[in-house]
């Protein structure tokens, strides 16, 4: 069996590479299940503190590969849709366990729209995001017609929806599309450093923050107020926030365990 996604416990971090460099990391039904499955395993393991989701050679991920989608004996759209690319946006979101997203070339498709939906997104200067769905004659799946327009506008969202427009990570970078980007040569090395960083902060708190930023989609002030009251008070019961502040006092680098 083809290993569609390579996968690493390392640092605390759980490190996923997707991995059909030959089709530029395009999805197909063993590598989307693949990717749930991985996910699901690790979300409950308290020694994984963050996410870490890059591609395998030139490319993030090219989205669909067309060729399954048009087989006659393969998954119809449908199918694809609720099977492949839903639950894998769902449990990007509702993983209570902050997600890097590293770009490392194209994002194409369901591949930005995946690459979006994570906390993070770093890029190396050359990669570029790319809503290609106009130009088969679909719409933006993948949560991308959900998370795109709140990350950049209605008006950006909508053009680059569907104009099909390449935009380079520096774009993407200054539209608010991503975090940052950074030179090809070093990409690798300060994206790590990132996810390092990020695995090493009080996880419980930034799974709170996490699920504070879903709600804010849907609630008014006065209820995110409140939610925001409920959550500091669980907040406020973790060891990392006793670390934190004895730190703090203690003029000390904090050493946050993640519980």
């Amino acid at each position: 069996m083809e290993n569609y996604i390579i996968t690493e416990l390392k640092d605390n971090i759980a490190y996923i590479q997707l991995n059909r460099p030959e089709k530029f990391n395009s999805f197909i039904r063993p590598m989307a299940l693949a990717l749930q499955d991985f996910i699901k395993e690790q979300a409950n393991n308290e020694k994984v503190r963050c996410f870490y989701v890059t591609g395998n050679g030139k490319a993030f991920c090219a989205g669909q590969d067309l060729a399954e989608a048009i087989d006659p004996n393969g998954p119809e759209l449908t199918k694809i849709v609720e099977e492949h690319y839903n639950p894998i946006i769902q449990l990007i979101r509702n993983t209570e366990k902050p997600f890097i997203a590293a770009v490392n070339g194209v994002a194409a498709g369901a591949g930005a729209n995946i690459a979006l939906a994570c906390d993070i997104v770093v890029a190396t200067k050359s990669a570029s995001f790319i809503q290609a769905f106009s130009k088969i004659g679909l719409i933006p799946d993948s949560g991308g017609t959900y998370i795109l327009p709140r990350l950049i506008g209605w008006q950006k969202a909508s053009a680059l929806m569907m104009t099909g427009d390449k935009v380079s990570a520096e774009e993407a970078e200054k539209m608010g599309m991503i975090y940052k980007w950074f030179d090809d040569e070093s990409f690798e090395e300060e994206a790590k450093k990132l996810a390092i960083k990020i695995a090493n902060m009080p996880t419980k708190g930034l799974g709170l923050t996490k699920k504070l930023l879903n709600k804010s989609f849907t609630t008014t002030l006065n209820e995110q107020l409140d939610l925001e009251n409920e959550y500091q008070t669980i907040a406020g019961q973790t060891y990392d926030y006793q670390e934190g502040v004895n730190a703090f006092l203690e003029k000390r680098k904090p050493e946050f365990k993640g519980i």
